[in-house]
């Protein structure tokens, strides 16, 4: 079962046009199955180096497009179709959702999903949303890959657990402010009298 919908930065395609769209051969994210056949237990390893597309990202923080992504794919035949499981390698850059300051951190994200064969019974009892398929014995892995990255990514990035942001006053980080940093604030009711007491004495020196 797929995890709910994601909301992908810089993605124009809704999951169920993906899945109407049928694997192009000539992709790196896509491998055919023709080397497992349909015996229940044959085993197949592939690793491939590919470029980030450009939504393998959150809102401040993911995989900046065309940074290189580690697999390491793990294809079994099954009777409802092909298990792929495997891990994958990458590059986090964003930003502290406190501080602002850029970040950077490498993660390695493990899946795992059927695809289920187009004449199994699993096709014919679940929707494409719900569970991958096997189109023309070949076998897309981008949507599984991106899934696993996007659920690991943090929603509110930080720099360090301990992260105080920024001064509301100065908006400078308070990692590089003294000890004693602060902002001398008037109490609106004080400003109000010390202005006319001001204005008072004005008056008196005329």
């Amino acid at each position: 079962m797929r995890p709910p919908a994601l909301a992908y930065s810089g993605s124009c395609m809704t999951r169920q046009q993906r899945f109407d769209v049928h694997p192009v051969p000539t992709s790196p994210w896509v491998i055919s199955t023709r080397e497992l056949g349909r015996s229940p237990g044959v085993m197949c390893r592939y690793r491939r180096q590919i470029p980030a597309p450009a939504d393998f990202k959150l809102e401040i923080i993911g995989v900046a497009e065309g940074r290189p992504i580690q697999l390491r794919l793990r294809f079994e035949s099954a009777i409802e179709g092909v298990f792929v499981s495997g891990s994958a390698d990458v590059e986090v850059v964003g930003e502290c959702a406190r501080c602002l300051e850029p970040l950077s951190y490498p993660l390695t994200v493990s899946f795992g999903e059927l695809f289920a064969y187009p004449d199994s019974v699993t096709d014919a009892t679940t929707e494409p949303d719900e569970v991958s398929r096997v189109v023309d014995e070949m076998v897309d892995v981008e949507d599984l890959v991106r899934d696993a990255v996007l659920l690991a990514l943090p929603l509110a990035p930080l720099c360090r657990d301990d992260c105080r942001g920024l001064c509301p006053d100065c908006g400078e980080r308070w990692v590089d402010l003294d000890l004693g940093h602060s902002h001398e604030t008037l109490d609106a009711r004080w400003a109000a009298l010390e202005g006319w007491l001001t204005s008072t004495d004005d008056a008196d020196i005329v």
